[in-house]
């Protein structure tokens, strides 16, 4: 099995780590902050004993699958690695300074992936000298729950790049839909749409978050509403997302709603710490 790095231990490096160590792949996980590898780690031992508790008994036991998980604060670590995915927070001025780092780095041969939601994967590839092993993979929450994974070919993505991402998801009993480059690509140029909207709804005080996702659940027999799914990804990483949209686009239909910066401002960040449009 592959050596694959993870960069960030947010929700979705935590989830990425829990998925590929289960599937036998040895992970480096790698963050600034200790206390995020630490909360990590804690994250990805909960996870897999609720699993466990779901499906009933595992192959391997929760200490045997975290033994492949290895986390550190240094990026040096990723020598070792022959494919990363990045998951730093979805913000350019964040992400720009990991690329030209890891490229000096890696192994000639080892392929990027950038999992963000809206942000050009061209752009991560002209921060390299291997711009064509450069793509998106944008997983969704929570990862090894979800089958299907948006795969963003760049401008430089060589198909050789695509195959070898094609076949590590495929390890993980994922598919992937492959899409062009394009700011927020297919799901979020449509979702970031309908959640912002859904929050001014809210701020118009048109309806409150729950009568709109109940719209959403028992009109349209969706499994969650937008709100719930905004809280679910993080309301920061949606302003986040919506703000790149937006001057990506020059196009005041992505204007984040006013209540959305609002509630981020207040360190409402939805399910990651308790409370967004609902508590948790």
């Amino acid at each position: 099995m592959a050596t694959v790095g993870v960069v960030g231990a947010g929700v979705m490096g935590r989830g990425l780590a829990h998925d590929l160590a289960q599937h036998g792949h040895h992970v480096l996980l790698i963050d600034v902050d200790n206390q995020a590898l630490a909360d990590a780690a804690r994250a990805i031992q909960q996870s897999l004993r609720a699993q466990i508790l779901r499906q009933g008994a595992a192959k391997e036991g929760t200490d045997v699958i975290m033994s492949r998980v290895q986390t550190s604060t240094d990026l040096g670590m990723l020598e070792a690695a022959e494919f990363v995915i990045e998951n730093a927070t979805e913000k350019w001025d964040v992400k720009k300074s990991i690329y030209p780092a890891m490229d000096e780095i890696c192994p000639e041969h080892t392929v990027f992936a950038a999992n963000t939601s809206a942000i050009s994967i061209t752009r991560f590839g002209s921060l390299t000298k291997r711009p064509e092993k450069v793509l998106g993979m944008h997983f969704m929450n929570p990862v090894p729950m979800k089958k299907t994974v948006e795969m963003i070919r760049g401008f430089h993505t060589s198909q050789d790049t695509i195959d070898a991402a094609k076949r590590l998801l495929e390890g993980l009993g994922k598919k992937a839909v492959i899409v062009s480059d394009s700011p927020g690509f297919v799901s979020n140029r449509v979702l970031m749409l309908t959640i912002n909207e859904a929050v001014f709804l809210v701020h118009d005080h048109v309806a409150s978050p729950e009568e709109v996702d109940m719209i959403f659940r028992e009109c349209f027999g969706h499994l969650m509403g937008p709100l719930a799914t905004a809280d679910l990804i993080g309301l920061d990483t949606i302003l986040y997302s919506i703000e790149v949209l937006y001057e990506s686009f020059s196009d005041d239909k992505y204007r984040p709603c006013p209540l959305l910066r609002k509630m981020v401002d207040a360190g409402l960040h939805g399910r990651k710490n308790g409370r967004g449009f609902f508590s948790y």
